[in-house]
Protein backbone atom coordinates (compact mmCIF):
# COMPACT_ATOMS: atom_id res chain seq x y z
CA UNK A 1 0.00 0.00 0.00
CA UNK A 2 2.68 2.28 0.59
CA UNK A 3 4.42 1.86 -2.45
CA UNK A 4 1.40 2.68 -4.53
CA UNK A 5 0.74 5.80 -1.99
CA UNK A 6 4.77 6.80 -3.17
CA UNK A 7 3.98 5.82 -6.42
CA UNK A 8 1.21 7.77 -7.18
CA UNK A 9 3.13 11.12 -5.26
CA UNK A 10 5.80 10.20 -8.07
CA UNK A 11 3.10 10.41 -11.11
CA UNK A 12 1.85 13.48 -9.91
CA UNK A 13 5.53 15.09 -9.73
CA UNK A 14 6.50 13.96 -13.25
CA UNK A 15 3.00 15.08 -14.95
CA UNK A 16 3.96 18.56 -13.04
CA UNK A 17 7.24 19.23 -14.23
CA UNK A 18 6.00 17.97 -17.65
CA UNK A 19 3.17 20.53 -17.91
CA UNK A 20 4.94 23.04 -16.06
CA UNK A 21 7.38 22.17 -19.08
CA UNK A 22 5.15 22.34 -21.63
CA UNK A 23 3.45 25.99 -20.21
CA UNK A 24 7.59 27.65 -19.98
CA UNK A 25 7.84 26.79 -23.85
CA UNK A 26 4.43 27.53 -25.30
CA UNK A 27 4.95 30.97 -23.13
CA UNK A 28 8.60 31.57 -24.76
CA UNK A 29 7.28 31.05 -28.12
CA UNK A 30 4.06 33.83 -27.26
CA UNK A 31 6.73 36.29 -26.26
CA UNK A 32 7.77 36.43 -30.20
CA UNK A 33 4.72 37.89 -30.62
CA UNK A 34 3.23 39.04 -27.73
CA UNK A 35 6.39 40.51 -25.29
CA UNK A 36 6.76 39.28 -22.02
CA UNK A 37 5.69 41.60 -19.02
CA UNK A 38 5.27 40.93 -14.96
CA UNK A 39 1.90 40.97 -15.34
CA UNK A 40 1.45 38.29 -18.43
CA UNK A 41 4.16 36.33 -16.25
CA UNK A 42 1.97 36.29 -12.60
CA UNK A 43 -1.18 35.60 -14.78
CA UNK A 44 0.38 32.45 -16.30
CA UNK A 45 1.90 31.44 -12.92
CA UNK A 46 -2.24 31.88 -10.93
CA UNK A 47 -3.65 29.96 -14.34
CA UNK A 48 -0.85 27.60 -14.01
CA UNK A 49 -1.85 26.86 -10.40
CA UNK A 50 -5.32 26.81 -10.69
CA UNK A 51 -6.02 24.63 -13.72
CA UNK A 52 -3.02 22.43 -13.01
CA UNK A 53 -0.91 22.29 -10.00
CA UNK A 54 -4.20 22.57 -7.41
CA UNK A 55 -6.35 19.89 -9.53
CA UNK A 56 -3.67 17.31 -10.05
CA UNK A 57 -1.96 17.57 -6.41
CA UNK A 58 -6.25 17.42 -5.42
CA UNK A 59 -5.18 20.53 -2.94
CA UNK A 60 -8.67 21.47 -1.15
CA UNK A 61 -8.41 25.28 0.46
CA UNK A 62 -10.22 27.01 2.48
CA UNK A 63 -10.01 30.69 2.10
CA UNK A 64 -11.12 33.83 4.74
CA UNK A 65 -10.66 37.31 3.65
CA UNK A 66 -9.26 38.80 0.32
CA UNK A 67 -5.78 40.49 -1.05
CA UNK A 68 -5.46 44.18 -0.44
CA UNK A 69 -6.54 45.81 -3.32
CA UNK A 70 -3.40 48.49 -3.34
CA UNK A 71 -0.15 47.07 -3.90
CA UNK A 72 1.86 45.77 -1.16
CA UNK A 73 4.06 43.84 1.48
CA UNK A 74 2.34 40.49 2.36
CA UNK A 75 3.63 38.42 5.06
CA UNK A 76 3.07 35.17 6.00
CA UNK A 77 4.29 31.87 8.22
CA UNK A 78 5.79 29.51 6.92
CA UNK A 79 4.92 25.68 6.90
CA UNK A 80 5.69 24.28 3.66
CA UNK A 81 7.60 24.20 -0.35
CA UNK A 82 3.25 24.02 -1.00
CA UNK A 83 2.79 27.53 0.70
CA UNK A 84 3.11 29.37 -1.95
CA UNK A 85 1.11 27.87 -4.46
CA UNK A 86 -1.69 28.06 -2.39
CA UNK A 87 -1.20 31.85 -1.62
CA UNK A 88 -0.40 32.49 -5.10
CA UNK A 89 -3.66 30.54 -6.21
CA UNK A 90 -5.56 33.88 -4.98
CA UNK A 91 -2.64 36.95 -4.39
CA UNK A 92 -0.40 38.17 -7.60
CA UNK A 93 2.85 38.64 -6.12
CA UNK A 94 6.76 38.51 -6.37
CA UNK A 95 8.06 36.26 -3.65
CA UNK A 96 10.84 36.86 -2.27
CA UNK A 97 12.27 32.99 -1.97
CA UNK A 98 16.02 31.54 -0.59
CA UNK A 99 18.48 31.19 -2.90
CA UNK A 100 18.78 27.43 -2.58
CA UNK A 101 15.41 26.86 -4.21
CA UNK A 102 17.40 28.09 -7.69
CA UNK A 103 18.87 24.73 -7.67
CA UNK A 104 16.00 22.98 -8.16
CA UNK A 105 15.69 22.01 -11.45
CA UNK A 106 12.62 23.50 -13.24
CA UNK A 107 10.76 24.83 -10.35
CA UNK A 108 13.87 27.65 -10.48
CA UNK A 109 13.25 28.47 -14.22
CA UNK A 110 9.19 28.21 -13.38
CA UNK A 111 9.91 30.40 -10.30
CA UNK A 112 12.30 32.90 -12.11
CA UNK A 113 9.30 33.49 -15.25
CA UNK A 114 6.50 34.01 -13.13
CA UNK A 115 7.87 36.24 -10.53
CA UNK A 116 10.36 35.51 -7.73
CA UNK A 117 13.63 37.95 -5.70
CA UNK A 118 16.29 35.44 -4.68
CA UNK A 119 17.76 36.28 -1.33
CA UNK A 120 20.88 34.54 0.57
CA UNK A 121 19.93 35.13 4.06
CA UNK A 122 23.55 34.22 4.92
CA UNK A 123 25.22 37.54 2.72
CA UNK A 124 23.78 41.07 4.48
CA UNK A 125 24.71 42.32 0.84
CA UNK A 126 22.03 40.16 -0.36
CA UNK A 127 19.46 40.63 2.29
CA UNK A 128 19.82 44.70 1.84
CA UNK A 129 19.73 44.53 -2.20
CA UNK A 130 16.50 42.67 -1.45
CA UNK A 131 14.95 44.64 0.68
CA UNK A 132 15.19 47.17 -2.29
CA UNK A 133 14.04 45.51 -5.26
CA UNK A 134 11.03 44.82 -2.72
CA UNK A 135 10.85 48.44 -2.15
CA UNK A 136 11.25 49.24 -5.72
CA UNK A 137 8.59 46.24 -7.05
CA UNK A 138 6.25 46.82 -4.78
CA UNK A 139 6.30 51.26 -5.73
CA UNK A 140 6.20 50.18 -9.34
CA UNK A 141 2.59 48.65 -8.60
CA UNK A 142 3.30 44.86 -7.76
CA UNK A 143 2.99 42.95 -4.20
CA UNK A 144 5.90 41.30 -2.68
CA UNK A 145 5.15 38.25 -0.71
CA UNK A 146 7.72 37.38 2.33
CA UNK A 147 7.76 34.88 5.20
CA UNK A 148 10.03 36.15 7.26
CA UNK A 149 10.54 33.72 9.80
CA UNK A 150 13.41 32.94 7.42
CA UNK A 151 12.53 28.95 7.47
CA UNK A 152 9.62 26.42 7.79
CA UNK A 153 8.43 26.84 11.31
CA UNK A 154 6.34 23.23 12.30
CA UNK A 155 5.29 23.98 16.02
CA UNK A 156 1.89 25.30 16.85
CA UNK A 157 2.81 29.15 16.40
CA UNK A 158 5.41 31.07 14.47
CA UNK A 159 8.95 30.96 14.90
CA UNK A 160 10.16 35.05 15.60
CA UNK A 161 9.80 37.51 12.69
CA UNK A 162 12.77 38.94 11.14
CA UNK A 163 12.23 42.40 11.23
CA UNK A 164 14.14 43.85 8.26
CA UNK A 165 11.24 43.57 5.99
CA UNK A 166 8.90 46.02 8.29
CA UNK A 167 11.50 48.04 8.70
CA UNK A 168 11.75 48.88 4.97
CA UNK A 169 7.47 48.83 5.09
CA UNK A 170 7.41 51.27 7.73
CA UNK A 171 10.42 53.74 6.38
CA UNK A 172 8.73 53.98 2.48
CA UNK A 173 4.85 53.61 4.11
CA UNK A 174 4.15 50.51 2.40
CA UNK A 175 1.24 48.97 3.22
CA UNK A 176 1.83 45.13 5.17
CA UNK A 177 -0.98 42.16 4.94
CA UNK A 178 -0.73 39.21 6.92
CA UNK A 179 -1.34 36.02 5.86
CA UNK A 180 -2.22 32.76 8.14
CA UNK A 181 -1.82 29.21 6.45
CA UNK A 182 -2.12 26.22 8.34
CA UNK A 183 -2.62 22.55 6.93
CA UNK A 184 -4.52 19.64 8.17
CA UNK A 185 -2.13 16.94 8.34
CA UNK A 186 1.26 16.30 9.49
CA UNK A 187 2.46 15.24 6.66
CA UNK A 188 2.52 18.85 5.24
CA UNK A 189 4.77 20.57 7.86
CA UNK A 190 8.35 20.64 6.50
CA UNK A 191 10.29 17.94 8.14
CA UNK A 192 12.46 16.00 5.67
CA UNK A 193 15.56 17.54 4.95
CA UNK A 194 15.75 17.37 1.60
CA UNK A 195 12.97 18.54 -1.13
CA UNK A 196 12.17 15.21 -3.14
CA UNK A 197 11.98 13.11 0.31
CA UNK A 198 9.25 15.73 1.53
CA UNK A 199 7.31 15.79 -1.80
CA UNK A 200 7.13 12.34 -2.07
CA UNK A 201 5.88 12.16 1.86
CA UNK A 202 3.89 15.23 1.32
CA UNK A 203 1.52 13.96 -1.66
CA UNK A 204 1.93 10.35 -0.94
CA UNK A 205 -1.60 11.28 0.58
CA UNK A 206 -4.65 11.54 -1.73
CA UNK A 207 -5.79 15.01 -0.65
CA UNK A 208 -4.03 17.94 0.92
CA UNK A 209 -6.33 20.24 3.16
CA UNK A 210 -5.54 23.88 3.65
CA UNK A 211 -6.59 27.06 5.68
CA UNK A 212 -5.79 30.53 3.95
CA UNK A 213 -6.71 33.36 5.86
CA UNK A 214 -5.95 37.28 4.40
CA UNK A 215 -5.87 40.12 7.13
CA UNK A 216 -6.35 43.56 7.28
CA UNK A 217 -3.77 45.91 5.70
CA UNK A 218 -2.13 48.00 8.16
CA UNK A 219 0.23 50.87 7.89
CA UNK A 220 2.35 52.18 10.59
CA UNK A 221 5.52 54.92 10.54
CA UNK A 222 7.17 51.79 13.10
CA UNK A 223 8.81 48.65 11.84
CA UNK A 224 8.36 47.18 15.50
CA UNK A 225 4.68 47.78 15.68
CA UNK A 226 4.06 46.14 12.44
CA UNK A 227 6.44 43.12 12.82
CA UNK A 228 4.51 42.39 16.38
CA UNK A 229 1.28 43.32 15.26
CA UNK A 230 1.53 41.16 11.86
CA UNK A 231 3.08 38.01 14.15
CA UNK A 232 0.46 38.31 16.87
CA UNK A 233 -2.56 37.88 14.54
CA UNK A 234 -0.98 35.38 12.79
CA UNK A 235 -0.27 33.42 15.40
CA UNK A 236 -4.06 34.06 16.89
CA UNK A 237 -5.24 33.07 13.52
CA UNK A 238 -3.38 29.42 13.90
CA UNK A 239 -4.45 28.82 16.67
CA UNK A 240 -8.49 29.27 15.83
CA UNK A 241 -7.71 26.70 12.28
CA UNK A 242 -5.94 24.25 14.69
CA UNK A 243 -8.59 23.92 16.61
CA UNK A 244 -11.28 20.74 16.13
CA UNK A 245 -9.20 20.28 12.26
CA UNK A 246 -5.45 19.81 12.60
CA UNK A 247 -4.24 16.46 13.26
CA UNK A 248 -0.48 17.87 13.27
CA UNK A 249 -0.95 19.73 16.61
CA UNK A 250 -3.22 17.47 19.03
Amino acid sequence: MAFLLYLLAAIRAILLFGIMTIFMLVYGISCLIVPHTKKRALQLRENYLKYIAMPILNIHIIKVGEPCSEPGLYVCNHRSFTDPMVICRYLKAFVIAKAEVANYPIINKGAELTGVIWVNRSDQNSRTATRDKMVETIQNGYNVLVFPEGTVGINQTTLPFRKGTFMEAAENKIPVTPIAIEFQSEKDLWIKEKFVPQYLYSYSKWKTEVKIHFGEALTSESGDYLQETCQTWINEQLQMMQENWSTAFR
